[in-house]
């Protein structure tokens, strides 16, 4: 419990899948006397490139208050992003971060905490949020915060997104208690974006933001968006897209690291399959499982990216069912052919909804798993924040529920704190596919995407597999299912240079299916040195889930995390960044691995800063792919010449009418 002398500072960044249970804005304890700590400015800086983002954020916080203060600032990055710089600035003095172990980082900065000094620790709070503190913020001065984490990018049927969160994720009722918040920004807020390419980019689009943002094509693969505003507050996500080129092969990159030809290369492999998966034109079977618990309201994107996205794909020799989950689950729906006048008996039960109660996820999945037919292919759509809290939560037992089901799970996290790893966890177990959704997301355009995966076959039993190299620690070469439009990230390490070959094998209506392509490992390649810590953080969430089904001792695991998150400078569950001046580092005798690793970081910035983007395709000589990559324009994938088919648009309409419906009662009809 913080005293009121302890003001917390946050602001909310996101990635993916993660986010914190309050908005962006200072956080003062409620009752407190103290004033809000206000937010002068806020800067937001990315760069899109080379298959992954790079976040730089930059704030000016004010202490109005008459006496020192201990500041927490929190903030939630997404999945697979790596936190790689921290400084904090109080007049001419600069604190800068470097990782070690938990309890030791936390025993110095106690220990400079008290003798006065000025200290700063960074840890983490399991899957939501990252936390700052900062001891003293000294009365009436600013403190500036500066940071930067990388995270991967994957393209969706020839779309890229990124996502920066600031909107509120509404599923921690004690923080929202405990805290008041402050999300104005008393100056400016800014937004400056680079997106480069080494293939055609078409469009770009930044939805919400049309007339604000300044968007420039400085290239065919190059763009630019500028967004400042005075006076803003820090409650909605930004969210960009960007529609790569029609007709682009399907095609394997190599992202390589390597500096030392006596030690491994670290590499990143990206696989935009060129797979001719066709509709599901026979009777299929969608059970839908809709989460109208309490910390769901409000959250109308719940259903328009759940509820529309699998009526959009229905037909009507289908079957649909629905099944409900607060602290219980009901059936809404029994097995109903997906016909228009069911559809609309549907909405209307969908409109009697009215959300409350704990979550209970498992009781969920356990109902919509009952009367499966073995003889129709069957999909069943998860639509949740992830945020389970009654009945059975261990990640473990979930998978067991679903690894030897023959079904395919798709899962849409709702919202900003949304429980990433058990949804992982969840469609892992069958070779599943989930993603993310913002309420700035475009809707129709979710809806489309979501299509391209649920109406059409997929490829089963994949897996890539190494040869003429040593490859060795790798992650996500065994996805078990590849769908229409997905793209694939491989993360792995290499020993020696010179030829290799990757095969992905797989199965295709029973058919036994290869794709090939050899490519060089280069001895020497230090154009990307944030592959690294890529490489790491896949290493971590790969431990974490085998951890999470019962595969590795928690122990090990904890040892593991610990080993890569020091190694490699990560802040995890078992690590923190412990934030001091350069003498006080130096009185203590700990290593700055951290500075030495950003500075190789940001040297190689600048030089790509100053270049075109590089292709880093290895199989144009040797096509992996003979068709091309699936794109959001083509027939079938989701829309036909740049539209959806209205039978389909008109069933995408009335998914959005349930989600307004609920919506409406969430707002309204549980008061």
């Amino acid at each position: 419990m913080k005293t009121p002398n302890q003001t917390c500072l946050a602001a909310v960044l996101f990635f993916g899948s993660v986010w914190s249970a309050i908005a962006g804005g200072t956080l003062t304890p409620a009752g407190s006397p103290q004033k809000p700590i206000q937010i002068r400015d806020h800067q937001v800086n990315v760069v899109l490139n080379n298959g992954f983002a790079q976040t730089e954020v930059l704030q000016t916080f004010f202490n109005p208050n008459p006496q020192d203060l201990e500041a927490v600032y929190a903030f939630p990055v997404p999945r697979s992003a790596s936190l790689s710089e921290v400084s904090i600035t109080t007049g001419e003095k600069t604190l800068e971060g470097e990782v070690l172990p938990k309890k030791e980082a936390e025993a110095i900065h106690e220990e400079e905490k008290k003798a006065g000094n000025d200290t700063g620790l960074a840890s983490k709070n399991s899957y939501q949020t990252f936390e700052f503190r900062v001891a003293p913020v000294r009365a009436n001065s600013e403190v500036r915060l500066r940071f930067v984490y990388y995270q991967p990018l994957e393209i969706d049927i020839g779309v890229g997104r990124y996502v920066y969160p600031l909107e509120e994720g509404g599923t921690d009722e004690a923080a929202k208690s405990f805290w008041t918040t402050n999300s104005q920004v008393e100056g400016q807020f800014s937004i400056n974006l680079v997106l480069k390419s080494a293939v055609p980019v078409a469009d770009v689009r930044s939805p919400g933001f049309e007339g604000a943002a300044k968007i420039q094509r400085q290239s065919e693969g190059n763009y630019t968006l500028t967004l400042d505003r005075s006076g803003s507050k820090l409650d909605r996500d930004f969210v960009f897209y960007y529609r790569l080129a029609d007709n682009l092969p399907g095609r394997v990159e190599i992202i390589p690291y390597r500096a030392d030809p006596a030690k491994p290369g670290t590499f990143m492999m990206v696989v935009t399959p060129g797979l001719d998966l066709k509709p599901l034109n026979r009777g299929a079977d969608y059970v839908y499982v809709l989460d109208v618990s309490g910390s769901m309201q409000g959250k109308i994107h719940t259903l328009a990216s759940g509820v529309s996205q699998a009526l959009g794909a229905m037909q009507s020799t289908d079957r649909i069912r629905i099944v409900t989950f607060n602290s219980t689950a009901s059936e809404l729906l029994q097995w109903t052919n997906a016909t228009p006048e069911n559809l609309r008996a549907a909405t209307e039960k969908v409109k009697a909804l009215r959300p409350s109660g704990g979550t209970n996820i498992y009781a969920g999945l356990v109902l919509a798993l009952k009367e499966l037919d073995a003889d129709r292919a069957t999909s069943l759509v998860l639509v949740t924040d992830g945020v389970t809290n009654q009945g059975i939560i261990q990640p473990a037992k979930f998978h067991q529920l679903l690894k030897d089901v023959d079904l395919r799970v798709f899962g849409f996290l709702m919202g900003n704190s949304s429980n990433w790893p058990l949804m992982r966890t969840i469609t892992e177990a069958t070779g599943g596919f989930y993603s993310a959704v913002s309420n700035d997301d475009d809707i129709v355009g979710q809806i489309m995407l979501a299509k391209s995966k649920i109406a059409f076959e997929s490829m089963h039993d994949a897996a890539f597999k190494f040869s003429g190299a040593r490859v060795f620690d790798t992650t996500g070469d065994n996805p078990k299912k590849i769908y229409r439009g997905q793209q694939l990230v491989i993360f792995g390490r290499y020993e020696g240079a010179g030829k290799a070959t990757v095969s992905l094998k797989a199965k295709l209506t029973g058919e036994d299916k290869t794709y090939t392509t050899t490519f060089d490992f280069p001895a020497i390649d230090t154009s990307n040195p944030e592959i690294e810590r890529l490489w790491a953080m896949a290493q971590i969430e790969q431990i974490e889930l085998q951890e999470s089904i019962g595969s590795t001792p928690p122990d090990e695991a904890r040892d593991a995390i610990q080993n890569l998150g020091v190694a490699y400078q990560l802040v995890t569950d078992q690590t923190t960044m412990l934030l001091l001046d350069d003498d006080t580092f130096a009185k203590r005798g700990i290593a700055r691995n951290n500075r030495q690793r950003t500075a190789l970081e940001r040297q190689a910035q600048s030089i790509r800063a100053q270049e075109a983007p590089r292709s880093y395709r290895v199989d144009t000589a040797q096509p992996a792919f003979a068709a091309p990559a699936p794109h959001i324009s083509q027939n079938g994938g989701g829309a036909g010449g740049g539209a959806l088919d209205p039978s389909l648009a008109n069933l995408a309409l009335l998914g959005l009418l349930i989600a307004a419906a609920l919506y409406s009662r969430r707002h309204l009809g549980a008061r």
